[in-house]
């Protein structure tokens, strides 16, 4: 039994001297050699089994082991937090802290949510709907039928032969009229997605597009519409043109463009060296859609656009490839 013991002790003390710095060997050991089921413990519990007169000599022998042992543990910790406080005392404290990096908004983000603050201000309302749309509100309801050779414009993600992936938020100015007797004012931003991708077009990106519906709707309405929605988003010196073009869901229809702010007119790889760059889309909505949702054709008349938030940022903060936007560089978006 005492040589057990004397072994018992060389072999703890043997393994605290390699486990020295490092806390979390040092509580091992503790419980290995000192806890309920350790090895001293056991050692105590098995006194009982000698013969009497050797368990005086024993005890006596093992309850010295273990606590000089609970000595050497509560030494090795105190040493531990010692060289922290040593530690502790090397800082300077005196050094200024380090900042917190904060978030921002998303550039695209930052422009969705501008271009919807001008139109809130001209009154109109935001609505929303479904990314993944039936084929019936994504073209048919907007005078787009099967085998429509539009339809081919739009480079389509089908999930089924009835169901894709919203080429444009439109569908939503047909949900809303569908609900809502004219007058109607709403724009709807969100997500679209086609099959496309090059330094102006990836395959997913966002848009924001418009409906007015009332009595006495014009094209001068229209015009005088986006000018004023162009020149907020931009200046006052903005140059701006209307392009006769054609949508099925409009008639007549317009593009407009604006002055590129890469090459300020010179003629560039974004702007095709042109000097102009198309922002949206527009014109006078189509009476099929009108029919298709139950309007007086005779009594109602309205326009409706669209327009890429990315295209428009692109313009504001002259970047030259939409792509940056979603490489999710920190160099780049920490710059807005």
């Amino acid at each position: 039994m005492e040589l057990n013991l004397d072994q018992a002790y060389s072999e703890a003390r043997r393994e605290l001297e390699t486990a020295a710095g490092d806390p979390q060997k040092i509580q091992a050991l503790q419980v290995h050699y000192l806890g309920r089921k350790g090895v001293l413990t056991q050692f105590l519990r098995s006194i009982a089994g000698l013969p009497p007169e050797q368990r005086p000599a024993a005890g006596q022998k093992a309850n010295a082991i273990k606590q000089q042992l609970s000595a050497d543990f509560d030494a090795a910790i105190e040493a531990l937090e010692g060289d922290g406080l040593a530690t502790q005392d090397r800082i300077d404290v005196s050094l200024p802290g380090r900042t917190e990096a904060t978030g921002a908004l998303h550039p695209i983000s930052r422009i969705s949510a501008e271009i919807c603050a001008i139109f809130s201000k001209m009154g109109f309302d935001i609505v929303e709907g479904p990314e993944v749309e039936k084929d019936y509100y994504n073209f048919e309801a907007l005078n787009i039928p099967k085998n429509h050779p539009a339809r081919d414009m739009q480079d389509t993600f089908f999930v089924s032969p009835d169901v894709v992936l919203r080429t444009h938020t439109s569908p939503l100015q047909v949900r809303t009229m569908e609900r809502q007797a004219p007058p109607v004012r709403v724009i709807a931003p969100g997500k679209v997605f086609r099959c496309d991708s090059d330094q102006t077009h990836t395959p997913m990106f966002h848009q924001v597009e418009g409906l007015l519906v009332d009595e006495n709707v014009s094209f001068g309405d229209l015009k005088g519409t986006l000018t004023a929605f162009v020149h907020q988003m931009f200046d006052e010196q903005t140059r701006l043109r209307f392009r006769p073009s054609f949508f099925p869901f409009t008639e007549p229809s317009a593009e407009v463009d604006i002055l590129c702010v890469i090459c300020r007119g010179r003629g560039c790889r974004v702007c095709k060296h042109t000097g102009w760059l198309e922002i949206l889309g527009s014109g006078m909505v189509h009476p099929a859609v009108f029919e298709n949702v139950g309007y007086d054709t005779g009594r109602y008349t309205g326009f409706a656009f669209g327009m890429g938030v990315e295209r428009v940022a692109m313009l504001k903060y002259g970047i030259d490839d939409l792509r940056k936007f979603f490489e999710n560089d920190l160099r780049f978006l920490s710059q807005f």
